[in-house]
């Protein structure tokens, strides 16, 4: 089971964990559509169809009145190409409030990058944690208590 976490902001990032919680590959956001393709092209797994072992979670983001336009039009279609690389693929994804899935897991940030840092070193203390991959392992993990209520598991 190959069970996904995104933070689709250009400073984010893609985590993969598998069913017991343990990180298996993470990325820094790619930046180019080509470089994203590639990213998820992997994330798919062959020999059983990709819709009953992989499963996705995008934190569900919007723009902010800080934004500028340009950056709210880029950030829209980060989250865009985001979503279309995943329906490409042929991989399931669900969307998450950032309030959502740190509730779940413990750490009400606020938007500070450090409080979610510092929770997923310490649910991964193995992994160098970086900023650019926090949230998208937290996002994993909650992705994962989600499936494992769905299915009983």
């Amino acid at each position: 089971m190959n069970i996904i976490g995104i933070d689709p902001g250009c400073a984010g990032g893609i985590a993969e964990v598998d069913e017991l919680g343990l990180p298996s590959r993470f990325w820094k956001m790619p930046e180019t559509d080509a470089d994203l393709w590639a990213v998820v092209r992997s994330l798919q797994s062959f020999g059983r169809p990709v819709q009953q072992n992989t499963f996705a979670m995008i934190e569900l983001v919007r723009s902010s009145p800080q934004m500028g336009v340009v950056s709210a039009f880029t950030f829209g279609r980060g989250v865009g190409r985001l979503r279309m690389a995943l329906t490409a693929a042929g991989i399931p994804f669900e969307e998450v409030s950032p309030a959502k899935w740190q509730r779940e897991i413990g750490c009400l940030s606020k938007g500070d990058k450090r409080v979610t840092r510092a929770k997923a070193q310490e649910l991964y203390p193995n992994l160098k944690v970086t900023h650019a991959i926090a949230d998208a392992l937290l996002i994993a993990e909650y992705a994962r208590r989600v499936y494992i209520r769905r299915n009983g598991l």
